[in-house]
Order: structure tokens, then C-alpha cells, then sequence
């Protein structure tokens, strides 16, 4: 079994809430729009023994793509995941994102950019899209949103999500 705390559209804001839930967490993802250097070393730093998989987005200076990646893609728990900032809207992905889900036939698509926590399954990929919302302070968002969730030999479980104010 495996916790998962996952957020995005951070925009370089840090919530000393999420300490608590990234205790609890055996790995941390972040679906792009990190901010800065500094927060992607705060976050580093936080989460020493922590698996850490992060992705870059559209905001993200230099110093930061240098460090992360455009999207991920990995096997866990008898799932396989694809990370990637920007994806399209639900059911119709852009191009690039229709072309990695196409060669590598994810179980979990993960993205951001949106600012809307949406968790749904897609009939026609056969996989689970699942978007954290914003978790920062920038954004048209209201409340600021996270998910905390648990891989477990393909089953997901557990899956709380997390609000505070922004």
C-alpha cells in the first residue's frame, strides 16, 4: 500500500497545513505550476524520505524545468500513472496528452493547470482522471484543494480531499 498526497497550482504559496498530510503520506506528487526554485527546494527539503514526483507547468520559470520534468509516467501498485501538467479537459485531451495515453494506456491520468478538483473515471481510455485543483492562492479558485489517497494492488481507496480558505 502506498499514500499519496497530491496537489498543484501551487504558484509558490506554502500551507504549513499540509505538513500533517504529507506526514502521512509515503510519496508526494505534484501536478505542476510549482512557483519557484525556492518552494521546489522547500518541498525537497520537506520531503527527504519521501518519494517525490513532480512535473513542471506553464508557469515555471527556467531554474525549475531544469530540475522536474514535463510529465511522468511510472508504475505503482499495479497501477501505471501519467503526470503531466497541462492535459485538456476531461475526455478530450490535447494532442500531447492523447498521444501518451495512447502509447503507454495509463490507469490514473494526474493534471493541474485547471484550478478545478475533478475525480472521474473516463470510459473511453479506460483510466482514471484525477486533477487535485489549486492548492495555492493565485487563481479564480475559492477554496484551496489538495488529495490525499491510497494505491493498493490496483485498488484506489481512502481518497480524502483536502480544503482550507485561501
Amino acid at each position: 500500500m502506498t499514500k499519496v498526497f497530491l496537489f498543484s497550482d501551487t504558484h509558490s504559496h506554502w500551507n504549513d497545513e499540509w505538513n500533517k498530510h504529507i506526514q502521512n503520506a509515503d510519496e508526494l506528487w505534484h501536478a505542476g505550476d510549482i512557483g519557484d526554485e525556492e518552494f521546489l527546494n522547500k518541498l525537497k527539503s520537506i520531503s527527504v524520505n519521501k518519494k517525490l514526483r513532480i512535473v513542471y507547468g506553464n508557469i515555471d520559470n527556467h531554474n525549475v524545468r531544469t530540475q522536474t520534468q514535463d510529465h511522468l509516467i511510472f508504475e505503482l501498485e499495479n497501477f501505471k500513472i501519467l503526470i503531466i501538467h497541462i492535459a485538456g479537459t476531461f475526455g478530450k485531451y490535447n494532442p500531447q496528452t492523447q498521444k501518451l495515453i495512447l502509447q503507454h494506456q495509463p490507469d490514473i491520468l494526474v493534471c493541474g493547470h485547471s484550478h478545478i478538483l475533478k475525480i472521474k473515471w473516463d470510459e473511453k481510455y479506460k483510466l482514471w482522471y484525477i486533477n487535485p485543483g489549486a492548492a495555492g492562492k493565485y487563481g479564480f479558485h475559492k477554496v484551496s484543494t489538495a488529495l490525499l489517497f491510497e494505491l493498493n494492488d490496483s485498488k484506489i481507496s481512502n481518497m480524502q480531499i483536502i480544503e482550507w480558505k485561501k
